[in-house]
């Protein structure tokens, strides 16, 4: 027996998948356990009812009841003889299914349907949006800034979900203004108790510098180049470690692109943070040298066992090597993952010959360098002194050669 008609919910749920990619089979569900409690609810009932809705929209309630000789429960239990009339099969102990037609269910099936399944669909989004997002862990998008406080978090409009920006992942000297479009990092995606859906966003994070390298150099997008390490100070300073296989292809001068314009652009979106690309080395010690730039190092002493690099520079290249401070052998350390320590030429010396210090270092090989270095300054200089004395004889033979041309002008002019 065909009772209430629902085929308008229907066709709307075929639309929701259309639109929303919620399946039908899901609401329908959905809808069929929402009038089952609202059966009990309203009718309050013992029957053990089952409805179900066929494919015209109509709904067909089916309460289950036991077959007995005698009927004590006429809410659970049936008659033989009347369960016969239905199935001439039937025997005492069987379920069978009764089809009933309750009065007013049809009012009340409805409202309730509705409620259920806007609650529903609404989860149902919720498990969509979270699935979406899941998927776009560990990418860049873009945001629309909805408010900006200082020293709180940034809430993003994100399109279909809110992002939030803690404190923890915005960098300092960054400012933000409500409706301006920002790019971030998706650094996770959080479910709350409601099911509510946030996306956590960061501009911080080593991997969003890494992930910009990726989206604005092609050779790192396919392949060619990998990114091997990422050190930051967010919003002033940074270093990148990159690796070719490919011995044709360089990776740093890729990186930083035809008159720097491809590191210019990360630099841009980073508002100005200074980047620092290098050249990874599966060798510690020109791992390390790397990692130091711009300071020029004279030697390194490695300890494979406890990861610790001793490295030697000349006096006037200290500071450089540890950086304004202690930024350059901070992000260094960071970069390569080991421990760095840097002395300079003299004190280094210094320590060895009081025995405070054990080395593996090459001292000998370092004075002849540094004597070699000299003989090379000393050169320069002398080269510096002839082409300035030939550059002050030019000029006075430049003079003499004007006088003599002077005084025949006014020879001339006598004459």
């Amino acid at each position: 027996m065909k009772s209430i008609n629902m085929r308008e919910l229907l066709k709307a749920m075929e639309e929701l998948e259309k639109e929303e990619g919620i399946s039908q089979e899901y609401m329908k569900d959905a809808l069929i356990t929402a009038l089952e409690a609202a059966y009990k609810e309203n009718y309050g009932t013992e029957e053990n009812v089952k409805i179900d809705i066929d494919k015209n929209g109509d709904i067909i309630v089916v309460a289950e009841k036991t077959i007995v000789e005698k009927v004590e429960n006429e809410v659970k239990e049936i008659s033989l003889e009347e369960a016969k009339k239905k199935k001439k099969t039937a025997k005492v102990g069987d379920v069978v299914k009764v089809i009933i037609v309750p009065k007013d269910f049809g009012r009340i099936a409805v409202q309730k349907g509705k409620q259920i399944i806007v609650q529903k669909l609404r989860e149902k989004e919720k498990e969509v949006r979270f699935n979406e997002y899941q998927e776009k862990k560990g990418e860049i998008i873009t945001g629309i800034v909805q408010k900006a406080t200082e020293g709180k978090s940034v809430i993003l409009d994100l399109g279909k979900l809110e992002g939030i920006m803690p404190v923890k992942e915005q960098v300092e000297k960054d400012k933000y203004a409500v409706n301006q479009k920002i790019r971030v990092y998706v650094q996770d995606i959080v479910k709350r108790e409601k099911g509510d859906v946030q996306v956590i966003v960061s501009r911080r994070a080593n991997d969003f510098l890494k992930r910009l390298f990726e989206y604005e150099i092609p050779e790192i997008d396919e392949g060619l180049i990998e990114v091997k390490s990422v050190s930051r100070e967010p919003g002033v300073r940074s270093k990148v470690a990159v690796y070719s296989k490919n011995e044709n292809i360089d990776p740093v001068g890729s990186c930083i692109g035809p008159k720097g314009l491809r590191i210019e652009s990360i630099k841009k979106e980073l508002r100005g943070e200074k980047i620092d690309v290098v050249e990874w080395s599966e060798d510690p010690a020109k791992l390390i040298a790397q990692a130091l730039l711009p300071a020029e190092i004279m030697a390194i002493d490695i300890n494979e066992e406890t990861r610790f690099a001793q490295v030697i520079v000349a006096d006037d290249q200290l500071t450089l090597a540890i950086g304004k401070k202690g930024q350059n052998v901070r992000l260094a350390v960071e970069l390569t993952h080991w421990a760095i320590d840097i002395k300079g030429i003299t004190e280094f010396k210094e320590m060895i010959e009081k025995g405070e210090k054990d080395t593996s270092i090459d001292m000998e090989k370092i004075e002849e360098e540094q004597e070699k270095l000299g003989e090379i300054e000393e050169v320069e200089e002398t080269f510096e002194e002839t082409e300035t004395f030939e550059k002050e004889e030019e000029q006075e033979i430049e003079k003499t050669l004007e006088d003599i041309v002077t005084m025949e002008e006014e020879q001339n002019e006598e004459n």
